[in-house]
């Protein structure tokens, strides 16, 4: 069985709690993805909150926000389900299936963020198709329900 560190994207793009929700929203475009890990400083990268592009949609412009005026703290989902790099891949699929995430921030013994393991990760580094193929449908009905 695989770990968590050989499938996880190494040093992921994150953010700081004061950066505004506009930055972070460029940083999922730019790197095409759907979340930024947010970070307490770059010193320690102890995780401290993730800011989706659910959040945005949900927090601000549900909300009718004004988005310059608002940063990642604002918007920001504080309790974060987390794996170890050296846990067995097992242990994350399993808390991305119970929790309906569709990534899962990998943290050190100091929960200072070192990876991130989204679905693409699994769908190209994990070795079995098909529970590939049945994690992805998992997640996805749970998340759409």
């Amino acid at each position: 069985m695989k770990k968590c560190s050989d499938v996880m994207t190494k040093n992921p793009v994150c953010s700081l709690p004061g950066d505004g929700v506009v930055k972070v929203a460029r940083l999922m475009q730019s790197k095409d993805i759907g979340s930024v890990p947010i970070i307490e400083n770059e010193q320690t990268k102890q995780l401290v909150g993730m800011v989706t592009d659910r959040d945005l949609a949900l927090r601000v412009v549900a909300k009718g926000r004004a988005p310059k005026s608002m940063t990642a703290e604002d918007v920001m989902s504080r309790e974060v389900v987390t794996c170890q790099a050296g846990d067995k891949l097992r242990t994350a699929l399993d808390a991305m299936s119970e929790h309906q995430l569709r990534r899962i921030p990998v943290v050190d013994d100091n929960n200072g963020l070192v990876g991130i393991i989204a679905q693409a990760d699994i769908a190209t580094r994990f070795d079995k198709p098909e529970r590939t193929a049945e994690l992805v449908k998992d997640i996805s009905q749970s998340c759409a329900t």
